[in-house]
């Protein structure tokens, strides 16, 4: 994959969401998702249809119309996944999903995590909020000095004594 040029992965179903600002901030909410709904091939009407579905979806429909610099962390998170599920992906990479959002945002991003799994849409996160990531995944790699330090359930991660001395702490908890 790595030799492949953004759109191509993008036709084989791969989306990606990086830790920083992605919409484009003088458009509206509408404009940022009805972008990529334009290459998608589909008619006016289509594309219309999609869009609100989409902002239905992710509950920002009443934003509609707000030019993107204006959102909050967690809406602009939502803007970037309706954007980002425009394209009819398979897996969707969540950089840091969690990073700059504050904690409502972060139990919203949650559910829309498991909307996704529930639409058979695959989700891969890296983010250093253990504590979240851990709430809402199936498998976890701890990952230290570029090595694989410990895989498995959320569970395995945490009763496991080596992440816990290295990465999680003595007293964490789910």
């Amino acid at each position: 994959l790595t030799h492949l040029p953004v759109h191509a992965r993008a036709r084989m179903g791969l989306s990606y969401l990086p830790q920083e600002m992605s919409v484009f901030r003088k458009l509206s909410v509408a404009d940022n998702v009805r972008a990529v709904l334009e290459l998608q091939g589909l008619s006016r009407a289509e594309v219309e249809a999609r869009l609100n579905e989409l902002l239905e979806e992710l509950g920002i429909a009443h934003l509609r119309d707000n030019v993107s610099v204006s959102l909050s962390g967690g809406e602009r998170r939502r803007c970037e996944i309706a954007r980002a599920l425009a394209s009819n992906p398979r897996l969707i990479l969540l950089d840091e999903p969690f990073a700059g959002v504050d904690p409502i945002a972060v139990l919203d991003i949650q559910k829309i995590i498991h909307y996704l799994r529930e639409r058979g849409i695959g989700v891969l996160i890296t983010d250093h909020n253990v504590r979240e990531t851990l709430g809402i995944c199936d498998r976890a790699y701890i990952i230290s000095e570029g090595s694989v330090l410990a895989s498995g359930t959320p569970d395995v991660i945490v009763a496991n004594e080596q992440v816990r001395r290295v990465y999680l702490g003595e007293h964490f908890r789910l």
